[in-house]
């Protein structure tokens, strides 16, 4: 049984009332597009605000409503996004080397945005990776905030903002993609990817896949042979 969101923040000092900054991604598992980190920074008057106005885990909305949802957010709270798009993230992680670290390095970029203008209490994200991972990366004003990595994580509801904000900016990225490349560009990683992967390197040549996917991922070792 997942705990209730208030007793987890109850056990986080007493923060439950404090300004909590949500941070969660999209994209990580997506051959094509970015890698999105969104934040959304609530007290908890504001999180209630959120609960009241359907703020949910991205995974249980449909995109329509997700687009929706972000853009009353995005008006209404203090939020920030890192969107990595593919040239990027193929860069970063040819550096990297490790998705976690990539992960870490752009919540970091969330917690250093807010931190620049905001006083934050707590950085709350979905664990993904070692804690210190996100320490690690973190700047000088970074350095000074709690930050807690908790399984589910959208349980909270500024986590489960930032699911979204990031999901409509992915949702977005992708569509803008299918427009540039006049190609369908499905989500995910399955037999679907690979086909419009090969349908894309078929009209473009292969270098478009450095521009248009993680190539990482095994799906480029499938297409291209």
């Amino acid at each position: 049984m997942i705990p209730e969101p208030a007793n987890i923040l109850s056990g986080l000092n007493n923060l439950e009332s404090g300004k909590i900054l949500g941070i969660d991604e999209s994209g990580k598992g997506d051959f094509f597009g970015p890698l999105v980190i969104a934040g959304v920074l609530a007290d908890e008057s504001e999180a209630n605000r959120l609960q009241q106005n359907g703020v949910r885990d991205s995974k249980k909305i449909t995109d329509k409503k997700i687009l929706e949802l972000s853009d009353w957010i995005t008006d209404n709270f203090v939020h920030t996004l890192v969107v990595i798009g593919p040239e990027k993230y193929n860069q970063l992680y040819q550096k990297i080397r490790n998705l976690n670290k990539l992960l870490a390095w752009g919540h970091s970029r969330v917690i250093e945005n807010v931190a620049s203008e905001n006083e934050i209490d707590l950085a709350i994200s979905d664990k993904f990776g070692r804690a210190d991972f996100i320490e690690n990366a973190l700047m000088d004003k970074g350095k000074k905030i709690k930050v807690h990595q908790m399984v589910r994580g959208e349980a909270i509801v500024q986590v489960a903002a930032a699911s979204i904000v990031a999901r409509a900016a992915f949702v977005k990225f992708i569509a803008g993609m299918k427009r540039q490349f006049d190609a369908n560009i499905p989500k995910g990683a399955g037999n679907l990817v690979d086909d419009a992967g090969r349908e894309l390197v078929g009209r473009y040549g292969l270098p478009v896949l450095e521009k248009a996917a993680k190539v990482h991922f095994k799906n480029y070792k499938k297409i291209v042979g």
